[in-house]
């Protein structure tokens, strides 16, 4: 919806003032509709017209205000405000930014409703045409569940179609990657850069979402956890609630920049961090040594094997890992998670 239309002010709204209480007018202005003819308004009418309401006011709008400016809802009190409250949640689903403020410091309980503009349509990024074709050349090759890349770029360029090739109709991408259920809000969350609140793990999480990430076949969150107070990163199929935002735009400073490579999967968890040493056989430590670092190398054994140190926050991770070597790999330490990679064992033999 965002940057679709705009509404002109229908010839049969007519502003009148309202008198203040203290003998002067012009304190309060209403926009008065003629009776609504009573015919069936689909849904979708009745949010565009109230996106269009909201983006053309000089003010924000009060919900009686907006009652009696827009067509479409019932005459009732309750019904209509849970019709109001279930088209205000449609439109920040489909990303309208859609603002409360309080209309009077005196008076904060009194709200009303607006678009900002800045924020509503689609700034021009001001690509040059060899980007453009460049955007055009991933979204053709790589295609996101839920979601139409080529189209998107539309809105960019509209001439794009005509200076290269587009995709044939039924064309198989070079690459394929799953949706996710939070991926638009979190999208939009690290563009405003605001934070965001989410259930994991069985915990509350307030976070400064920094960046996305697309790993081992599942989207990933990195951003700064408030309640740790330190980097964490959230596997967004595991996030146990909708993703809301949390805060005002520009809350917090542009994310710093990965130090380095990738994070490895056994350092992408909430548990607590352990050092883990891992003995690897000689003819597997090669490898070993190139996946990880050298810097995780702590010791270098004179038959070949090698002694590495890394950090675990993610055990299953790293159980996988270690099972990866077969039996050219031993957990030497902490004696916990040793224990633990051996009491898994036991129980699949069980099994």
């Amino acid at each position: 919806m965002p940057g679709c239309f705009r509404r002109r002010r229908s010839k049969r709204d007519r502003v009148v003032t309202a008198d203040n209480g203290t003998g002067t007018t012009g304190a309060r202005l209403y926009t008065v509709r003629r009776p609504y003819d009573g015919r069936p308004m689909h849904r979708l009418e009745r949010l565009i017209n109230l996106v269009a309401a909201l983006l053309e006011a000089q003010r924000p709008l009060t919900i009686d205000e907006l009652r009696f400016r827009l067509p479409g809802y019932a005459e009732s009190d309750s019904a209509f405000r849970r019709a109001f409250e279930r088209d205000k949640e449609a439109l920040r689903e489909l990303g309208v930014p859609l603002v409360t403020e309080a209309l009077d410091p005196l008076h904060p309980e009194v709200l009303g409703y607006r678009v900002p503009k800045d924020a509503y349509y689609l700034r021009d990024p001001g690509l040059e045409p060899d980007e453009l074709a460049a955007l055009h050349l991933a979204a053709s090759a790589v295609r996101m569940e839920g979601a139409d890349g080529v189209a998107a770029l539309w809105k960019l360029g509209g001439e794009l179609a005509e200076q290269g090739p587009a995709p044939a109709v039924g064309s198989v991408a070079v690459a394929a990657l799953p949706g996710a259920d939070h991926l638009a809000v979190l999208f939009e969350a690290i563009s405003a850069r605001r934070p965001v609140e989410f259930a994991y793990h069985g915990r509350p999480r307030r976070v400064d979402p920094w960046r996305l990430s697309f790993r081992t076949g599942h989207w990933y969150l990195a951003g700064l956890d408030h309640g740790a107070g330190a980097e964490r990163s959230y596997r967004l199929d595991r996030v146990e609630s909708a993703v809301t935002a949390a805060g005002d735009g520009g809350s917090f400073a542009p994310a710093p920049a990965p130090a380095g490579a990738a994070p490895a999967a056994w350092e992408m968890g909430e548990g607590d961090p352990v050092l883990a040493r891992l003995l690897v056989d000689a003819d597997q430590s090669g490898w070993a040594v190139g996946f990880v670092g050298a810097d995780a190398v702590e010791e270098r054994r004179a038959d070949g094997s090698v002694v590495l140190a890394v950090t675990v926050t993610n055990r299953p991770a790293f159980r996988s890992f270690v099972l990866g070597f077969l039996d050219h790999a031993e957990v030497l330490g902490p004696p916990g998670l040793r224990a633990e990679l051996v009491d898994w064992l036991e129980a699949q033999c069980a099994g």
